[in-house]
């Protein structure tokens, strides 16, 4: 028989005994699910290739070991389940309009997850926002993407489905740019095609050559290639194809490439870049100009 020390009263003893260990119960939970991730985490990762994939996992791991741990300590607290049941039930029904979009969100991760229309680590852009940068995180609920301004942008799953959305990234990271050009008529067109070939190929980054980039059943050339796009009212318009090997400094290699094609052109003698003029012509019939002449 248990003897209880004089003026304890064994109801408290035992309420005490069952908070504790509750609590105990929390912390295993909580140390329990991070175990496992340490420990599995690898593997997880070897299995699935995808970041996003397997930080989802890993956190439904430890968002487990916590259930676990909170179910074990409402029983050891006298908690019953069906209490607890019917208490979330009631409080979603209450809350159901604002956990709506919650779960919506929640379903739209997982679409996201599935479809793979990018991958942490990828370089997107949104277009309707202008805005381009580096997906940092891939949640159920939101995507958290790192701008190149330097800025945190958080978009909820649900939007990011509805959104025009670039992936510079998606499994080939060459990106193809063009640069449009009018040179004068009087100027030597093939000699311009040349240089704005040349001064292209010279600068880092830009694909000088090489077999042809294939894209679907199509194939491209690697290398720049200038083609006549139109011939223009007082110029020939050229459009210079080129491809970038990294998608990640495509402003800095578009900038040396300009520079590269204006220091060239103004070194050549028979080629000109085109720029509008305008020209007054006064005859008969454009009326009297009243002109006075002031001393100084």
């Amino acid at each position: 028989m248990v003897s209880w020390p004089p003026g304890t009263d064994p109801a408290v003893l035992l309420e005490e005994y069952r908070l504790v260990v509750a609590v105990l119960c929390l912390l295993a939970g909580w140390y329990g699910g991070r175990l496992v991730v340490r420990v599995a985490g690898r593997r997880v990762a070897r299995r699935f290739q995808r970041p996003s994939v397997t930080r989802t996992i890993l956190r439904l791991v430890k968002a487990g070991g916590v259930a676990v741990g909170v179910l074990s300590a409402f029983h050891f607290a006298g908690i019953g389940l069906g209490n607890v049941v019917l208490s979330v039930t009631v409080f979603s029904a209450v809350l159901g309009v604002v956990l709506a979009p919650l779960v919506g969100s929640v379903i739209n991760g997982v679409f996201v997850l599935w479809d793979q229309p990018y991958e942490i680590g990828d370089m997107i852009e949104l277009t309707d926002r202008g805005q381009t940068g580096f997906v940092e995180d891939i949640t159920l609920s939101y995507t958290k993407i790192f701008t190149l301004d330097n800025t945190f942008i958080v978009i909820p799953n649900a939007s990011m489905r509805e959104r025009d959305v670039v992936n510079y990234s998606a499994e080939d990271e060459r990106t193809r740019l063009s640069l449009t050009l009018e040179v004068t008529y009087e100027g030597d067109l093939e000699h311009a095609r040349a240089l704005m070939e040349g001064a292209a190929a010279s600068v880092d980054g830009v694909l000088a050559g090489g077999p042809d980039i294939r894209i679907g059943s199509a194939r491209y050339p690697a290398g720049p290639r200038a083609h006549i796009d139109t011939f223009a009212d007082s110029a020939v318009r050229l459009r210079l194809r080129y491809w970038v090997r990294e998608p990640y400094q495509l402003s800095r290699v578009k900038s040396n490439v300009q520079e590269a094609i204006w220091e060239r052109f103004e070194s050549a003698s028979d080629v000109e870049i085109a720029y509008p003029h305008m020209h007054h012509v006064f005859d008969e019939t454009s009326g009297e100009a009243a002109v006075s002449l002031r001393e100084r």
